[in-house]
């Protein structure tokens, strides 16, 4: 289920944001659930996270990251569903 985000619109608490939990079905809330102030949802960005330190990523799908551990990178050989290795570890064909 999605995560709103919602802001109290009126009184002491004004500005203050919350999330709800609620099904994508459900329509948005209009006052806080447990204070009966009134709220409005707000759009926000997606809050993604993408922890990958300071290496960029090429760095990270390097032949030679790639095989440190233990993947393999392939791309498609022919119109007959072979592939070939092009770094890491595995077999150096792949046919379907």
């Amino acid at each position: 289920m999605p995560i709103y985000l919602y802001e109290i619109t009126e009184g002491p608490d004004a500005g203050a944001r919350f999330e709800v939990m609620q099904s994508i079905r459900e329509d948005a809330l209009t006052h806080h659930p447990e204070t009966g102030a009134p709220v409005q949802r707000l759009i926000g960005r997606p809050g993604a996270v993408r922890n990958w330190g300071t290496k960029s990523t090429s760095q990270l799908t390097s032949d030679a990251n790639l095989k440190k551990h233990g993947f393999a990178r392939y791309e498609r050989a022919g119109d007959d569903g072979t592939y070939r290795k092009t770094g890491g570890v595995g077999p150096d064909l792949i046919k379907r």
